[in-house]
């Protein structure tokens, strides 16, 4: 049987650490939640190797340092309130409640909500909160929020989302076709809304209002 704590270990240093990541919080959270929790188990094996994994309902869980990327750019100290946009397996929603005071997750599928909402129960966490419904329009009676992720490609920064983002609030988000996206940060800053363009990407389409049609 693998042993998942080496397998994590391992992926911290090759994929995480000699490929930039530098935040020893998000390093620290990535060797401890238990990622193989999140998939099916014939994938178990395969969870800590650099590659996207199907989750179900054609949706998948974002490679390790993707998610590890996504993570640092939100510059979480520890006391931040964050929204997820696609909620999925629930594993980057783990990462986020090792980092942040509180984590709002949004899921549109109810069924791969309800799976999250169990693995992430199970595993103990308490300052995560799922949501079924369109993630496009954020969640505006929890707003503003520090943080802001979306896990899945959308043609246009839904404006719901930047209109939740708190002064000095992050907001990090795949831009582009169906085929790839840019990574983009949004920052509110004094001085107005500021985007930062992190490079190519490839996630499955953010669908809601603002984003995609179903």
């Amino acid at each position: 049987m693998l042993n998942f704590q080496k397998a994590r270990d391992r992926m911290v240093e090759l994929q995480l650490a000699s490929r930039g990541i530098r935040d020893p919080r998000v390093l620290e959270a990535m060797g401890k939640v238990p990622r193989h929790q999140f998939v099916d188990e014939a994938l178990q094996d395969q969870a800590y190797n650099d590659y996207p994994l199907p989750i179900g309902e054609k949706q998948t869980i974002s490679q390790p340092y993707i998610v590890a990327l996504m993570t640092e750019t939100l510059e979480l100290k520890g006391n931040e309130k964050v929204l997820e946009i696609g909620t999925g397996s629930g594993y980057q929603a783990a990462i986020l409640a090792e980092l942040a005071d509180r984590v709002f997750t949004i899921e549109r599928n109810p069924s791969l909500a309800y799976r999250a909402n169990q693995i992430l129960k199970k595993l103990g966490y308490k300052n995560i909160v799922t949501r079924v419904s369109d993630g496009t329009l954020g969640w505006p009676d929890e707003a503003p929020f520090d943080g802001i992720l979306v896990t899945a490609g959308t043609p246009k920064i839904p404006q719901p989302l930047i209109d939740q983002l708190a002064m000095n609030g992050r907001l990090v988000v795949p831009v582009g076709d169906h085929l790839s996206q840019e990574l983009v940060l949004v920052e509110r800053t004094r001085e107005g809304i500021r985007k930062t363009n992190l490079g190519g990407v490839r996630f499955v389409d953010l669908i809601g209002k603002w984003a995609w049609p179903e």
